[in-house]
C-alpha cells in the first residue's frame, strides 16, 4: 500500500515540476502516441489504487484514533438517499401536515369547552420549576424543529424562491443557532424525564381513555364522555415516552455529530448518526404538534397550567379527576390566593 502512496507522491512532484519547467522553456513538438499512453498507464495505477482503496486496504498515519489507518470507508449510498428522498419530505409532512390535519380536526370538531365553565378557582397543578424545566425544554425544541427542518427540507421550500446569496446566510445561521440551542435542549429533555416519569405511569384505565379518545370527540357515541385520569392522562403519557425515548436518541446522535473531535465516530457511525437524528425530528415534530394543540387551542383552560402553575378547578375535575380526588383526599389540594 505504501508504494501506491509513494508513486502518487512522485507522479504530484514531477507533474509539478512538469508544469514549472513548460513555463519557462518552448514546449517541445507534440508526441501524441507518448502523451497517451503515459496518460492511460497512471490512469491505469490510480484505477489499482481506488480498487484497493475500496476493499478495505489500510496505510499508515501518526494519528492514534480508533480509524487512523482506514483511508476511506465504503458504505450504501442509498442511505444518503433514504435522508434526502425520504426524511427531508418527512419532516416537512410531520409539520405543515400535523398543523393541516388538526385545523381541518378542529374547524369539524370544535374544542373541548368545559361543561360548567370556569369556576373561577384555581388549583395548584405545576411549580415554578417545572415551568422552567418545560420551557427550557420546549423553546429550544421548537427552535431546533424549525431549523433543522430549514438544514433538511429547505431546498423543497426555500431555496427555489430566493437568491444564492440569501439561501447560504439562511443555512449558516439555521446552522449556527440548531448547534447552540442543542445544549439547552438536552438538559431540558434530562431534567423533564428525570423528574416527571414518577406521574407517567400506565395505568389499566388509560386503555378505556383510549377507547373514547379522551373525550375530545364532540359528536357520535364519543360525545360527552369524559375517562378517568389522573395526574397525566393517557395522551400524555404517550407523548411524555416518546420524547424521553427519541430524545435521548437525538440528543446521543447529536452529541457525536457535534463533537466528532471528542467521540471520533467512524464515517459511517455519523451517517447512522444523522439518520437516527433526523427519524427522531420527525417523530418528535409530529408529536409536538399534537401536544401544542391540545394545550393551546383545543382543550379550553388547558394553557394557563404551564403559565401560572394553576388550572382551574372545573377543568381539574373534568379532565383530571382521578389527579383532583387524591389532592382532595390527602390534603395536599392547594388554591391560588386572590
Amino acid at each position: 500500500m505504501n508504494k501506491w502512496f509513494k508513486q502518487l507522491g512522485l507522479a504530484a512532484a514531477l507533474l509539478f515540476s512538469t508544469v514549472s519547467f513548460a513555463a519557462e522553456t518552448p514546449a517541445p513538438a507534440a508526441q501524441p502516441e507518448a502523451v497517451v499512453a503515459a496518460v492511460q498507464a497512471q490512469q491505469s495505477e490510480y484505477s489499482q489504487l481506488w480498487t484497493e482503496l475500496k476493499n478495505g486496504a489500510t496505510g499508515y498515519t501518526t494519528s492514534q484514533s480508533q480509524f487512523h489507518n482506514q483511508p476511506i470507508n465504503s458504505y450504501d449510498l442509498r442511505v444518503l438517499e433514504l435522508r434526502s428522498g425520504w426524511l427531508a419530505p418527512g419532516l416537512m409532512l410531520a409539520l405543515f401536515g400535523m398543523i393541516i390535519i388538526f385545523a381541518l380536526f378542529i374547524m369539524v370538531n370544535g374544542i373541548s369547552k368545559l361543561h360548567h365553565g370556569f369556576s373561577g378557582k384555581m388549583v395548584h397543578r405545576w411549580s415554578k420549576l417545572d415551568i422552567s424545566i418545560h420551557w427550557l425544554g420546549a423553546i429550544p425544541c421548537l427552535t431546533l424543529i424549525l431549523t433543522g427542518l430549514t438544514l433538511l427540507a429547505g431546498r423543497f421550500f426555500l431555496q427555489p424562491v430566493v437568491s444564492e446569496g440569501f439561501w447560504a446566510g439562511v443555512v449558516y445561521f439555521a446552522k449556527q443557532v440548531h448547534n447552540v440551542m442543542a445544549i439547552p435542549f438536552m438538559f431540558g429533555w434530562l431534567l423533564m424525564t428525570l423528574m416527571w416519569a414518577k406521574n407517567q405511569m400506565p395505568k389499566m384505565y388509560d386503555l378505556k381513555w383510549f377507547l373514547v379518545v379522551g373525550g375530545y370527540i364532540n359528536f357520535g357515541p364519543f360525545k360527552g364522555k369524559h375517562p378517568d385520569s389522573g395526574f397525566a392522562n393517557a395522551g400524555e403519557k404517550m407523548w411524555f415516552w416518546t420524547f424521553a425515548l427519541f430524545g435521548l436518541v437525538i440528543s446521543a446522535s447529536g452529541m457525536l455529530l457535534l463533537f466528532p473531535n471528542l467521540f471520533e465516530p467512524s464515517r459511517t457511525l455519523s451517517l447512522i448518526s444523522l439518520i437516527l437524528h433526523a427519524i427522531s425530528a420527525i417523530i418528535i415534530c409530529a408529536f409536538s404538534i399534537v401536544h401544542i394543540f391540545m394545550a393551546t387551542v383545543m382543550s379550553e383552560g388547558g394553557m394557563e397550567c404551564m403559565i401560572s402553575g394553576y388550572c382551574d378547578e372545573n377543568w381539574a375535575t373534568q379532565h383530571h379527576n382521578l389527579w383532583f380526588d387524591e389532592i382532595k383526599a390527602n390534603g395536599s389540594l392547594k388554591y391560588r390566593e386572590s
